[in-house]
């Protein structure tokens, strides 16, 4: 199917628009079956469209609204191609007629939001492309019923807010994208019906705090992306959490904290044998200032050696001032005796008198 869509252009350009049931300025594969209205300027669907139709490309124009009756008819339909066409907004139900759809692309356009009703009727959906737009939140019903799709990508958008039960209806799916976007917290629960996702990609975000029993459910994850957010520390259970086999993960471009805890976090999970830590080499720390910039993989002994001496300090000074009081109050309770006897000593002598 994709080197089908690949070397579309060139057999449509081909056999021409000679088809009687081919749409005005568009061009057709000899059955109707391919339909190829690219960059054609249109600012609504065009009509004509053949039933058969099972590739519609339509990227590149100047759509701005898909109403509820656009693709009405045009049941066969498995190839739906939208990219880059200028669409703000989908009515109720726009997508609803299309129960055999099997890939969706809308991304390069300028979505703020989807319809809780969005997904109903693509119950064959599989891949769904929404990077690029602007979405800010994801509501928790706007994915129910693409009970088949393996394939999200949510990249490049505004979303800061998933809603809980977001993703509840994706029990398929595979891959999720959610980089370049503005989450700040992974919540637990958030991915509790994904078990058999395999790629999940969040970088470039914002995140700073990963809930412990955010990846707990995820059986199946292969590929974990944390690089370029806000995280200072992780907690070893949130990742001891993970049951896959084998699950790759990319942490750089984070604003570590290099302490001691964070070496012995590293440490745990470079000793378990299903976590890897791919980019580990690549990890810089940012704070404290002394370590800016250094390399975590190289001074990750130091780091606790230079937290036992300071420690040892510590206690050093704490046993010395500690000392010193104990000296310092046998001198005066010693000091105090030699006058209490001192001052018992000349009482005598005056009664002596």
């Amino acid at each position: 199917m994709i080197r089908v869509v690949c070397l579309l252009p060139l057999v449509l350009s081909c056999l021409g628009t000679g088809s009687k049931l081919c749409p005005h300025r568009c061009l057709c594969s000899e059955n109707s079956d391919l339909v190829d209205c690219r960059a054609r300027g249109f600012t609504y669907i065009p009509h004509g469209i053949p039933h058969g139709t099972w590739l519609l490309d339509l990227s590149e124009n100047k759509l701005h609204e898909l109403s509820s009756t656009t693709f009405t008819g045009i049941w066969a339909l498995r190839i739906l191609l939208l990219q880059n066409s200028g669409v703000q907004a989908l009515q109720p139900q726009a997508l609803a007629s299309l129960s055999f759809l099997e890939k969706l692309d809308l991304s390069h356009n300028d979505l703020r939001s989807l319809a809780q009703d969005f997904s109903r009727g693509l119950m064959a959906l599989r891949d769904l492309r929404l990077s690029h737009n602007s979405l800010e939140c994801l509501e928790s019903r706007s994915f129910a019923h693409l009970e088949s799709l393996e394939k999200l990508d949510l990249s490049h958008n505004h979303i800061r807010v998933i809603q809980s039960g977001a993703f509840h209806g994706l029990t398929g799916l595979k891959q999720l994208n959610l980089a370049w976007n503005q989450l700040t917290v992974l919540q637990g629960g958030l991915l509790t019906m994904q078990q058999r996702l395999g790629v999940l990609l969040l970088g470039h975000n914002n995140i700073s705090s990963i809930e412990t029993e955010a990846f707990a459910p995820l059986q199946s994850l292969g590929v974990l992306g944390l690089e370029a957010n806000q995280l200072g520390n992780l907690k070893f259970k949130t990742f001891l959490n993970l049951q896959a086999p084998s699950t790759h993960m990319q942490l750089s471009e984070n604003p570590w904290l290099c302490d001691c805890e964070l070496h012995r976090i590293f440490s745990k999970i470079l000793h378990v044998r299903r976590l890897h830590i791919d980019d580990y080499w690549n990890i810089t720390c940012h704070s404290p200032p002394p370590l800016a910039g250094a390399f975590p993989a190289l001074i990750d002994s130091q780091l606790c050696v230079a937290e036992t001496a300071t420690v040892l300090v510590i206690t050093a000074t704490v046993m010395i001032t500690v000392v010193a009081a104990i000296a310092m109050a046998e001198r005066n309770r010693r000091k105090k005796r030699l006058n209490l006897a001192k001052q018992g000593n000349e009482s005598e002598a005056a009664l002596n008198k």
